[in-house]
């Protein structure tokens, strides 16, 4: 990992910074750019504590990536976790360790909030994402099947 790269929880003095990494984070995933809309979702839940994102800090470079974990509650097995939906890092700023840092961020997060675990879901084509996971210990589930219902 960059030796200059310090993880920490974002706060609001991110958002511009932040913004334009989400945005690019959405288009990666062939959404339109929508600087407006990226802020205000990330406004959101900053203000209402929705979720917890975790940045990569790079000093004068600014922010690196970041990671987003949204809290979550198995009522099979009675616990909280977290689910981590979003992990981004900037072009510039790729194959650094960044990403695998974001990474341990969120696990050292979810084990000193209590979580029981962390889930993260990711395309069957993003190999190497797979093998940063598997790496660091995720392993793949192989019981259940994943279902959507689109309400809009």
């Amino acid at each position: 990992m960059p030796a200059e790269a310090r993880y920490r929880i974002a706060t609001t003095a991110d958002l511009p910074q932040l913004t334009s990494l989400f945005d690019a984070y959405r288009r990666f995933y062939e959404c339109e750019p929508d600087l407006e809309a990226a802020r205000s979702w990330l406004t959101s839940n900053l203000e209402e504590r929705r979720s917890v994102i975790l940045v990569a800090d790079c000093g004068d470079m600014g922010l690196g990536g970041f990671t987003q974990l949204y809290p979550a509650l198995c009522s099979v097995d009675l616990v909280f976790y977290y689910v981590l939906y979003d992990l981004y890092v900037a072009e510039s700023q790729r194959r650094t360790g960044l990403g695998r840092g974001l990474m341990c961020a969120a696990e050292k997060h979810a084990r000193t909030a209590g979580a029981a675990r962390l889930d993260l879901e990711t395309a069957r084509d993003n190999v190497p994402g797979q093998g940063l996971y598997e790496s660091l210990g995720y392993v793949r589930d192989e019981v259940f099947f994943k279902y959507s219902l689109d309400l809009s």
